[in-house]
Order: C-alpha cells, then structure tokens, then sequence
C-alpha cells in the first residue's frame, strides 16, 4: 500500500520505511555473497578471486542502472507527495521508456568491452578468465536488474517498501537454489553463479511488475499518460542521469582500487574481496536509511514542508551515528569470524589481511553515514548535480591514495583509500547541504505547510 511520508512523524516514518529497506539491502548483497561463498567453497580460491575482483567493474555498470532508477523514482515521489496523480504516471510512463533504452545501451556496450575493461584492470592472469565469464553473463542479464530496481524504486516513491523485499527475498532463495545446481549438477563453473543471478533478479522484478499493477490503482494509466514527452524525459534526466553517473564515479574509483589491489597480488584480492562482502552487509542499513531519505525528502518538497525535511535529516544523521559506532564495536572484534563465511580458517594470512581492511573501513564508518544522509537527501529534494560532484571529489581522493601511496605502503594504503575518499565528499556535500537548505527555506516557508502543492526545484 502506499504511505504518505508529508504527516505523522518523521521518526516513526522513516524507521517504518527503512526497515524494509534494511531487509532489501541485506538480501541483495545476499545475491553476491551466496556466489561468493558457493564459488569459493566449491571452485576454489582462484575462482573466488575471479569473481571478488569483477566487483567493482560490476558496481561501475549495474550501479549506473540503479542510480538512473532511483533518479527517475524522485519527480515520481515529488508529485505524489504533491497529490498530483495524474502528473505522477506520466513521469512513470516516460521512466519506462527510457529504462529501456538504456537497458539496450548498456548491454551491447558492456558486453562489447568485457575484455578492455578487465585487461586495463590489470586483472591477474591466473584469475584473469574466472572474472570473465562471470562477468559477462551478469552483463548480459543487465535489463533484469533494470527492471526490478526500477519497479522496486517506483514502489518506494509511494511509500511501499516492504512490497519489493518480499520478492527480492524469494529470488534470493531461489538464488541460493540455482547456484547449487548450476555449480554442482550441471557443473558450469563460475558462469552457472551468474545465471542464477541474473535469473534470480529477473523473477523479482517479474514478480514486482504483476504486483504493482493489480494492487496500485493509483500506478494504472488512463487514457493519454502513456505517452513519450521530452519535457518529462528531460525532467527525469536532470536528476536521474546525475545519480546514475555519481554511482559511475564511486564505482570508476572502486575500479581503480581494485587495480590498486591487483598489483598486491592475489592474496591481496582475496583478502579484500571477503572484507568488501563483509563491510558491504554491515554497512548496508546506513545505505537504506540515505535511500529512505531520498524519499522522505521527495514527498515532503512535494507537500512544501521544509520543517519536516530538516527534522528527518536530523533524525537520520543521530540514527546513522548510533549505527556507525556498533559498526566499529563489531567489525573489530568479531570481523575475523565472519571472515571464516568465506575463506578456510587454515589461510590465516589472507584472513588477517581481511581483519585489517574491516577494522581500518570500520572507523571512518561516521564519514560514510554523513556522506548516504546528506547525498541521498539533497538528491531527494532535486539538487542532483553538486552531490555527483562530490562523487567527482571522492573519485579524485582515491585516485590519489591507490597511484601514490599503495605502491609506497602497500596493503595499508589500500584499506585507506574509501575512507580518505569518504572524506572529501563529506567535505564538499557539506558545504553544499547548508547553502541550498537555506535556498530552500527561502522558497518554502512562505508557503503554508498544510495543503500539498506542486514544487518544482532546479538542480544545484
């Protein structure tokens, strides 16, 4: 069902709405972490390495597709919170044809420059076509993943977010199912983790689009919605396509750390892939609560409710910063043992090279809370170009950490690179969340904040 985010209060909303989302996150980091323990208990740490070290350059695509999603989800949010139902499917409308064009684009291109991509990557020889055939079968299943973030971010504009969870949890289960019998039965090596994947993903978005039409009248078109319009294209593009690209930008840096990585040798990479699995489940509640933002503050700017949106971030900064620090608790002290999810407790090297990853991303975990909050709620309110900016500022930190200082210190400079890079976009995102609050208590408070009205907000 739908929920209105504009009345009740914020705490109590936006916990309702993040807990789900929670569960979602943690499920679809569940997708990855399944292949990777089932590959690497049963094909090997060769195998294991092959596929941990595509994570970046599949974070590079896939995440340019779900932050596009999630960018065309927000005028979808803003006119909902408006009231203006009408206006609201025809922005679906036009986020559904150009979600297709882009699934074609991205998929011919991808699969086009698999091979470029990991070469430049400098991927280890020895790993070097386990990555590969994995890889280019999740690209080739690009619009699966397409299709459900873009339903599931459609179903969160109108305050569903428990709806895509029960789906996604099914497809993770059948995941589990199809990477035992693609791996073990049929015996197709790493490609088989792949196509469970892909097949998994396409069943919850499946399954999203049967529920979205026979439950959310609201969603249904009426006669002339479902029409291309550019202005709704072009409207859909300023704040989608700035999202897309800041997930391209964290992800093009992640590449790069990853290629950082690759030179420290295949210890390394294995060592980082478990830790990365592992810090990605732990810090997956403070990414939901960013995306609850995005929402929360979507609907709300709808509704010209600039006290409500200043009282959540607050609310969600506190929360985040309670999280972080049971985060650090954790990752110090019982990160060796989830390590062990992953790699044999004999291979005690590459086990306290992932222990020194966690607990070095561990403590600057208060950073990376600021910097979900702040992105994703200034991207909620339509200000879309200066948070990828800050993506730009992240991607030059880690640039700088994985040319200059991993070839000096090694392992080291390697765990600080995220977190240097957290860093310096917090330090712009900063900046930028207190002028254009103060541009937007500007326009808004003069409005009533009772009766829901259409807003329109142009990007920083």
């Amino acid at each position: 069902m739908t929920r209105n985010m504009t009345i009740g209060t914020p705490l109590g909303l936006i916990l309702r709405f993040c807990g789900p989302m929670i569960l979602g996150n943690i499920l679809q980091q569940f997708y990855s972490m399944v292949d990777t323990v089932i590959v690497g208990r049963y094909l090997g740490a060769d195998a294991l390495a092959g596929v941990g070290s595509t994570g970046a350059i599949s974070f590079l695509v896939v995440g340019f597709a779900t932050g596009m999603c999630t960018g065309l989800s927000i005028p979808v949010a803003q006119a909902f919170g408006a009231g203006d139902h009408r206006s609201m499917r025809q922005y679906i409308a036009n986020a559904y044809f150009l979600s297709a064009l882009i699934s074609v684009v991205l998929t011919v291109l991808t699969m086009l420059f698999t091979s470029t991509i990991l070469e430049w990557m400098r991927t280890p020889s020895d790993i070097y076509q386990y990555a590969y055939d994995y890889i280019i079968v999740i690209f080739g299943g690009i619009v699966t993943s397409i299709l459900y973030n873009l339903l599931a971010a459609m179903l969160r504009a109108v305050g569903d977010s428990k709806s895509p969870i029960l789906f996604l949890a099914i497809a993770s289960l059948l995941n589990v199912v199809l990477d035992l019998f693609f791996l073990l039965v049929l015996k197709t090596g790493v490609a088989g983790a792949g196509y469970a994947t892909v097949i998994s993903q396409g069943v919850s978005g499946i399954l999203c689009a049967v529920y979205l039409y026979r439950k959310f009248a609201v969603m249904r078109f009426q006669k002339g919605e479902m029409q291309l319009e550019g202005k709704r294209c072009l409207r859909l593009l300023s704040i989608g396509l700035p999202m897309a690209l800041q997930f391209s930008i964290t992800a093009v840096g992640s590449i790069i750390l990853q290629a950082a990585v690759n030179t420290l040798g295949s210890l390394a990479v294995t060592s980082v892939t478990a830790a990365q699995k592992i810090c990605s489940i732990v810090m997956s509640p403070m990414e939901s609560l960013g995306i609850t933002m995005a929402t929360y503050c979507g609907q709300n700017l709808g509704a010209k409710k600039y006290t409500r949106i200043q009282e959540g971030i607050r609310m969600s900064l506190l929360i985040c910063m309670i999280y972080a620090v049971f985060c650090i608790l954790f990752l110090w002290f019982l990160g060796r043992y989830t390590a062990y999810l992953f790699l044999d407790p004999s291979e005690t090297e590459v086990i306290g090279l992932a222990v020194q990853y966690m607990r070095i991303n561990a403590v600057f975990y208060p950073t990376l809370g600021l910097l979900f909050i702040l992105r994703n709620s200034l991207q909620g309110m339509g200000f879309s170009m200066m948070p990828m900016m800050a993506g730009v500022s992240e991607l030059a930190a880690r640039t700088l950490v994985c040319f200059l200082l991993v070839p000096i210190f090694g392992f080291t400079a390697a765990a600080l690179a995220s977190p240097v890079a957290w860093i310096f976009a917090d330090v712009l995102l900063v900046i930028v969340y207190i002028i254009d609050m103060q541009k937007l208590k500007k326009k808004l408070i003069p409005c009533t904040e009772s009766a829901p009205a259409t807003v329109s907000t142009q990007t920083s």
